[in-house]
């Protein structure tokens, strides 16, 4: 059985800053994503140097002042739940660096990483700079923020985008995989979902599985939980009565979004 469910941890990191989540080299299978979630007090600080890794910190909740090798970005952060479904502020920041963040109020960060060995510029991007688009019909239709999306140049490697799928819908359907280093027709992309519920309760259910089922596992995964994506189709189902957001993360040795659908289910794109 493969080990690709994260339950939520809460281990307490450093004065005022909790740790919800971390998926790193010792505990993947990755080779390209890390991933983790901290909770921060009012008046919390979190300081981290980045070697051979760029990041992306996503405000989930709350408000932060970030402060990158002297420069100062204030005042990130939009929501105070991401139920709201307003999309947030993110800060890109490149290899070599090193990052301070200090909480205006109790905050929520992802921090979203990725290989990387280039130097580039530090980035804010805005909610107001997200792209937001509607996703599929009937019982598979979602609402997406693109935060960091693969025509967006300012990464080396990651991508990331935060969906929101409601009640009785299936998202990331039919399924998809993006697992062979075969551009234009595909492209080699690992990925993680971090996903929460509401209510906080609920559970929903994820599949990963490859064409010769060498890998199949599905999943009931619960608010504050993540999944590892190696590899193999990833579809999510959320139950009724249960509203599901979820944060990817994906990175490969090239940066493109080419995905291929399993074609036993691409039939259900052509109804009318």
């Amino acid at each position: 059985m493969a080990d690709l469910l994260y339950k939520k941890r809460e281990e307490s990191l450093s004065k005022g800053v909790t740790v919800l989540q971390d998926l790193n080299k010792s505990n993947t299978s990755l080779e390209y994503v890390q991933f983790k979630v901290i909770e921060m007090e009012e008046g919390a600080q979190y300081e981290e140097t980045l070697e051979n890794t760029e990041l992306c910190a996503v405000v989930l909740t709350g408000n932060v002042d970030v402060y990158v090798d002297g420069d100062s970005y204030k005042e990130l952060g939009t929501r105070d739940s991401v139920f709201e479904k307003k999309p947030t502020d993110s800060l890109y920041i490149p290899s070599t660096k090193t990052f301070n963040v200090q909480s205006n109020k109790q905050a929520k960060l992802a921090l979203c990483y990725s290989n990387s060995t280039k130097v580039l510029e530090t980035k804010v991007i805005r909610a107001k700079d997200n792209d937001i688009e509607q996703r599929g019909k009937y019982s598979n239709q979602r609402l997406v923020h693109n935060i960091l999306p693969d025509y967006v140049d300012t990464p080396e490697n990651l991508l990331v985008v935060e969906v929101y799928t409601d009640s009785g819908n299936f998202s990331s359907y039919p399924p998809h995989k993006h697992d062979q280093d075969n551009l234009p027709e595909e492209s080699l992309l690992e990925e993680t979902y971090y996903h929460e519920v509401d209510p906080a309760q609920g559970f929903i259910f994820q599949r990963v599985y490859t064409d010769d089922r060498h890998l199949d596992e599905t999943m009931a995964v619960e608010h504050q939980d993540c999944v590892s994506v190696p590899k193999g189709y990833h579809p999510v189902g959320v139950p009724d009565g249960y509203d599901l957001y979820y944060l990817n993360v994906m990175a490969g040795p090239k940066r493109k979004w080419k995905f291929h659908n399993d074609k036993d289910h691409e039939w259900i794109l052509e109804r009318d």
